[in-house]
């Protein structure tokens, strides 16, 4: 079975191909963009044009061309000859098998989210925590272009939808996974505070933790939030599932 390639984006840049540790030759930080860019483009062909773009933004300089071309053959030179292909375009060929923390986090939360929707909590509680951890690392620290920070935000929603998940299959699960479901859900709140479901989660895991007096408590403050900040009361729905955690 041939050596795994890997890419990871998120936390510390890391590069491996068929096994073969990459990412130190990728020296620069145009080079390792350069890379990062192609990889969330991989099988596609991006031209020349929205490479620069990408590196350089809206005020490239002079010379982009040129040093676009130095990139592309240092980075040429680091990996092999059939990774980095095309010459108008560049397309970008991961040896397989072949894994990009990005592309693992979208497809796990995905995943994690259809078992929910089934109430295969068991299904959902892997993928959703694996999404967790990998979005959680923050994306590209050293990246400032625009694309960068359409997936800063992308990945953003990606943990907040895996810890509503997570949250989520450790409650139906019970027992020893209801801590882990009040951790989630506060990590929740701290993303996203004015999200009611966020708080239900919590209400829901204090409840199930026997901590009722606590869970009274986070609601009325998530009522006095919504007062304060929107002028609204919790939803109808939200007021409703409360009541019925009390009975």
């Amino acid at each position: 079975m041939p050596e795994p390639s890997r890419v990871q984006l998120c936390g510390t840049f890391a590069v491996e191909l068929r096994g073969r540790r990459v990412e130190h030759a990728l020296r620069g930080r145009q080079g390792r963009l350069l890379f990062a860019y192609l990889v969330l483009q991989r099988g596609q062909h991006v031209s020349r044009d929205a490479l620069i773009d990408a590196l350089w933004g809206d005020e490239p300089p002079p010379s982009a061309g040129n040093a676009l071309n130095a990139l592309i053959s240092k980075a040429r030179t680091i990996v092999e000859p059939d990774v980095i292909v095309g010459r108008a375009g560049l397309c970008l060929v991961l040896p397989e098998p072949a894994t990009v923390d990005v592309e693992m986090a979208l497809a796990a939360v995905h995943a994690a989210e259809s078992a929910v929707a089934r109430g295969d909590w068991r299904a959902a509680w892997a993928p959703a925590l694996t999404a967790h951890f990998v979005a959680r690392r923050g994306f590209l620290p050293e990246a400032e272009a625009p694309w960068s920070e359409v997936w800063r935000r992308r990945l953003a929603e990606v943990d907040v939808r895996a810890l509503e998940s997570y949250a989520t299959a450790c409650l139906e699960l019970g027992g020893t996974e209801l801590a882990a479901a009040e951790r989630a859900a506060r990590r929740l709140i701290e993303h996203v505070p004015l999200r009611e479901t966020a708080h239900l989660l919590l209400m829901r895991a204090l409840v199930a933790r026997g901590n009722v007096a606590e869970a009274l408590a986070q609601y009325e403050h998530l009522r006095a939030v919504l007062r304060d900040e929107l002028g609204v009361s919790p939803s109808p729905a939200l007021q409703e599932t409360w009541a019925g955690l009390l009975r």
